[in-house]
Formats: structure tokens, sequence, C-alpha cells
């Protein structure tokens, strides 16, 4: 069994990270919660910086889910040929603006449900929603918090919904809504998957990792 780390250890790895940074802020590029939501669908399987090139364009021309609807599939799918699975995320795209006009009044819901019966939207996508968009205290288990929760030690588990609930139960109320991305940013620059930068990392005496880098 995955050794776990002390709950006062990950109260205060959490105290370090947010030192570091104050207000941690997704990098994806968005200005309301749908453009959040098209943005978070997109960045499935690609990078945040590729996303945020191809939603320029597209949210220069459709911020709203009825706006999205009336430039079409085809325009949809030319914004965002750049990225990967360009095709079915279009389709996505479009799918699920058409439920939101029809369905919940051209807003995006509040409710994981609902958001979950979206076309493309799943856990995951769901809980950046909720988290960024709406404030709620909910942690996205993406690569970078599910190797840092097993890694560490911090919430380990062998699939990223049991990382999640782990983290939701060991991680301190006053730090879950930043919670999410702290550890995707410390994640994606520091603890990397192939070799992680242990020297400048503020947590790496805390961090049950044996292998560290020197």
């Amino acid at each position: 069994m995955p050794k776990k780390m002390k709950l006062d250890a990950v109260d205060a790895c959490f105290e370090r990270l947010s030192l570091r940074q104050p207000d941690p802020q997704t990098e994806l590029d968005f200005t309301n919660p749908f453009t959040l939501l098209v943005a978070v669908v997109l960045s499935a399987q690609a990078t945040d910086i590729g996303v945020n090139k191809a939603t320029k364009g597209l949210f220069a021309v459709a911020d709203t889910p009825a706006q999205m609807v009336a430039i079409g599939l085809e325009t949809i799918r030319r914004n965002i040929r750049t990225i990967g699975l360009f095709n079915t995320k279009a389709k996505n795209v479009l799918a699920l603006s058409n439920i939101l006009v029809e369905t919940h009044g051209g807003e995006v819901p509040k409710n994981r449900a609902a958001l979950e019966a979206l076309p493309g939207v799943g856990r995951k996508t769901a809980n950046v929603v909720l988290n960024e968009a709406f404030g709620e205290p909910t942690i996205a288990v993406d690569t970078h918090i599910f190797r840092l929760g097993n890694r560490t030690g911090m919430a380990p588990g062998e699939t990223p919904y049991a990382v999640e609930k782990e983290l939701l139960r060991r991680v301190p109320d006053r730090w879950k809504k930043g919670a999410h991305h702290w550890m995707i940013l410390h994640g994606r620059y520091i603890c990397k998957a192939r070799k992680p930068i242990c020297l400048d990392c503020v947590i790496s005496d805390l961090c049950l990792f044996r292998a560290k880098t020197i």
C-alpha cells in the first residue's frame, strides 16, 4: 500500500504553494463560463497554448451558445483545425451549444449532472467549470494532478477518481478552491513527469517521492 503524506504536511504543502502563487489561474483564455467550457472541451489531448491560439479566432466570432450555433460546424472546424481530434471536438462544441440554447436558456448549468450530460464533457471538464466559473471547491484530476497525488503521497490512488476522492478528503477546506490550479502548475513546471526539478520545489522536504533529482 503506498505511503500517504500526513495531513499536517498536506496543509503545509498548500501553504507553501499559495505563498509562491497567491492567485492561481487557469492558463486557458476565456471570458465567460461558456468560453471556459468550450476551451476545456478542446483541451483534451492538447496543450493550453495550442487551444488558446485556436480559440482566439473562434471566440472573436462566437462567445455565446447561440452565436456558436449560428456560425455552424464548418466555421467551428476551420477555427480549431490545428487542435488534435478537431473534427470530433467541433461536432461536440456545436452539439453542446445547441443543448445549452434549447435546454438551459443559453446558460452554462451550475449542476454537475447537467454538465456531464453535455457532449464531450466528462467529470474532469465538469470539475474545472464548477471550480473556475462558479467557485465550487472541486478538484479536477488531470495527468499532472494524478502524478502529484501519487508521487508526493498527498493522495495516492489507482484511478483519477480515486485520487480526486482522496484529495477532497485530505486537502483542508481553505485550500480546495485553488488546489486544482496549484497542483497543475506545480506538475507542469516543477514536478514534471520524466525529470522533476526537485531543487526548485518548495515542498520537496515534505514529498515522499524517493527518487528525487539532485
